[in-house]
């Protein structure tokens, strides 16, 4: 038999379902009897028969000998790699962790600003000092960019002390960056290479798909199992693939950020998802490409909306997971939410993402022709139908590549902050971050030097009544910043 076809997670709980074991063990509800009536009557109660607590029959997520191991090592040779840990807190955890690992308080990361705000917070626990790069602005696609690897060179130059270098790709768009020779620069100065591949866990098998992180020489890469493949929301993994690293406190670190009452539902759907990709993973992303490519075809033919190809982002010397699909609105007048307002309210549609300029769809396993169909005809539906008034929104960030004179963490910490108008911070150290949507990127991060070009950016996002992650108030008149 095939290894690669069992799944020793699932048939473990499978097999101790089928027995009815009678529970005096958490949680509560006791195989499904204790839930809410309603709930019980829409979902039925049979899954939660797998809705266990860490004993011996199961496995432990922080220690595991049995079957939790075995699904492991299972993940590790589908993906090629050294060892494999199932998340059950998401990719976020799997950043964070990546941090603790590579990184001691007081080192230095070179990451892009570009990144999920994941990598704050583990930049926050690790103690780390974060060396920012600045995305590039593509403002005929609307997007933006992942440093390329002439940028990462140059930055391991002019700072040599770094640790590691931190990469997102694919971008939620869908982007990937060079990794192959980015992970060849990143080693040749000795450092480590991460990776957020939270977007690419299907990459690895269909070959007309980019090539992932852990082909491409990454030391820690984490994915979204639960994103593209067919594991339940949470279920990623963290792959470690490197001669530098230490393994063990790539363990250590991971159990000490993961809970200790796991969901054994999400742990066996990560097993399954593995068993399914590495089986019928080529036939099933084969369908998703094709599909994908009919729709990105079919928009390509309205009056107001496109979504770029895989050679335009190649022309660009990127490359594209077209399973994505970033639909560019800006010709309708009308701005991505709106779009998805109007999908979500009036055809039961549902997007991944919207800002000003996009809507972001993403295809999965579970994405069939139906699905696509109904998307390109409603969308065509409201490019007759809808018509808005004509925007001048330009994407733009302003220079990021700030003085960092605090760490994250310290800033973090400290109870030494005060307010100060909008119109008078630069200078000032922040002691908040403020993500605007869209570019959906920090443009102030605790520990940094405010500058004039940041406050007049926000200013102008002030005046135009954009709401700012992070601003704390109802308006954003003020900053808060560090007291000296």
């Amino acid at each position: 038999m095939n290894k690669q076809a069992q799944a020793p997670i699932f048939e473990t709980l499978l097999a101790r379902a089928k027995r009815k074991v009678t529970s005096f063990h958490t949680p509560g509800h006791k195989n499904g009897k204790g839930l809410d009536k309603k709930l019980k009557e829409f979902t039925g109660k049979s899954a939660y028969y797998f809705d266990v607590t860490v004993f011996p029959e199961v496995d432990s997520l922080h220690d595991p000998v049995s079957s939790i191991k075995k699904a492991q090592s299972l993940m590790a040779d589908a993906y090629g790699v050294k060892n494999s840990f199932f998340l059950v807190n998401g990719s976020t955890v799997g950043n964070q962790a990546m941090l603790l690992s590579a990184c001691n308080p007081g080192d230095s990361v070179i990451v892009s600003r570009n990144a999920h705000k994941s990598i704050l917070a583990g930049i926050i626990l690790s103690g780390v000092w974060p060396i920012w790069l600045q995305p590039k602005v593509d403002q005929n696609l609307d997007i933006l960019f992942e440093p390329q690897p002439e940028q990462i060179e140059a930055a391991l130059n002019q700072f040599p002390e770094a640790k590691a270098v931190f990469i997102t790709s694919p971008t939620y768009n869908g982007v990937t960056a060079d990794l192959v020779k980015i992970s060849e620069i990143v080693h040749r100065h000795g450092k480590f290479l991460l990776v957020d591949e939270a977007h690419g866990p299907h990459l690895k098998f269909h070959e007309d798909l980019p090539i992932s992180a852990v082909e491409a020489g990454a030391d820690l890469c984490v994915q979204s199992t639960h994103k593209v493949l067919s594991a339940l929301s949470q279920g990623s993994v963290l792959h470690f693939n490197s001669e530098i690293l230490d393994i063990n406190r790539v363990k250590k670190v991971i159990s000490m950020l993961q809970t200790t009452s796991p969901n054994y539902l999400i742990l066996a759907s990560i097993d399954l998802a593995r068993r399914q990709a590495i089986q019928n993973g080529e036939k099933i992303l084969e369908r998703v490409i094709r599909i994908a490519e009919y729709a990105r075809k079919k928009l390509n033919q309205t009056r107001h909306f496109f979504s770029f190809t895989r050679k335009e982002i190649q022309a660009r010397s990127y490359d594209l997971d077209v399973t994505k699909l970033t639909i560019n609105v800006t010709k309708s007048g009308l701005s991505g939410q709106e779009i998805d307002a109007i999908l979500s309210k009036e055809y039961n549609i549902q997007v991944d993402a919207a800002d000003l300029f996009n809507l972001i769809a993403i295809l999965g396993t579970g994405t069939d022709k139906t699905d696509i169909d109904h998307l390109v005809k409603t969308l065509e539906e409201i490019d007759s139908k809808y018509r808005g008034t004509a925007k001048n929104w330009t994407l733009q960030i302003p220079s990021l590549s700030t003085e960092m004179v605090m760490m994250p963490r310290e800033v973090f910490l400290s109870k030494k902050t005060k307010r100060v108008p909008l119109s008078k911070a630069a200078g000032h150290i922040s002691a908040q971050t403020l993500t605007p949507y869209p570019p959906g990127i920090p443009v102030l991060i605790p520990g940094e030097r405010i500058t004039e070009e940041i406050c007049n950016y926000l200013t102008n996002l002030s005046e135009k009544e954009l709401r700012v992650s992070g601003q704390e108030t109802d308006t954003l008149r003020t900053i808060k910043v560090v007291t000296v």
